[in-house]
């Protein structure tokens, strides 16, 4: 089913038990956020996965943590080696640690320790389907996703596919944190706006904390 209900706020939402967007949670701290993505970026590029079906994802990524989300023909997994590079996945920058930790606790979950974080890079127009992330061990530990540059529509599902989302539109420091009851929500994204961020450019990033083992 098409998701057709639309929020906007600048303050807290929550979205439901154990989900909560923040609005503008790391606005201060966007560019010095920004600023780490080229470092990590030299160590491990930005490359579009291979899905399992064997089409190209659309969004370009790459991982920086203990372990780090990949996609193969194989399918999907956490491994502590990039593919590309043979060699780990570099740190987790201690600026990105201490965020997400701060927007955990804002969440509800505090002492919130992420072992994997996700650079994704989004051009203009991409969009995300209806999905759940299901490739952790935990699944109560929350997931927090930080939004920087371009502004987007997030989409907020229930805990079956077909139950109607909710676009919620995010803009640069946007912060959504979901986990406990709500951790196995579908949630995607409903394409990137047009335009140029004054510290991104042409893009949107998102990093995507997680505890994945």
């Amino acid at each position: 089913m098409q998701p057709d209900l639309f929020s906007d706020s600048r303050t807290a939402v929550p979205l439901a038990p154990g989900a909560v967007l923040l609005g503008g949670f790391a606005s201060a701290e966007g560019g010095a956020l920004l600023d780490e993505i080229p470092r990590l970026e030299a160590i491990s590029p930005f490359r579009h996965m291979t899905a399992r079906s064997g089409g190209r994802l659309a969004v370009a990524m790459f991982n920086c943590g203990e372990t780090g989300w990949v996609s193969d023909r194989r399918g999907y997994r956490y491994q502590a080696l990039d593919p590309e590079t043979g060699k780990p996945w570099p740190a987790i920058p201690d600026i990105f640690r201490s965020l997400a930790a701060r927007a955990a606790e804002r969440a509800g979950y505090a002492h919130f320790v992420p072992d994997a974080c996700l650079v994704n890079r989004y051009e203009a127009d991409t969009r995300l389907s209806l999905h759940q992330d299901m490739d952790e061990r935990d699944h109560y530990a929350p997931i927090v996703s930080v939004s920087l540059g371009l502004s987007a529509s997030f989409l907020w599902g229930g805990p079956s596919r077909r139950d109607r989302a909710v676009r919620h539109r995010v803009h640069h420091g946007d912060v959504v944190v979901w986990g406990g009851p709500s951790r196995m929500m579908f949630h995607g994204l409903d394409g990137v706006e047009r335009g140029r961020h004054s510290l991104a450019g042409a893009w949107r990033y998102n990093l995507t904390f997680r505890k994945a083992r």
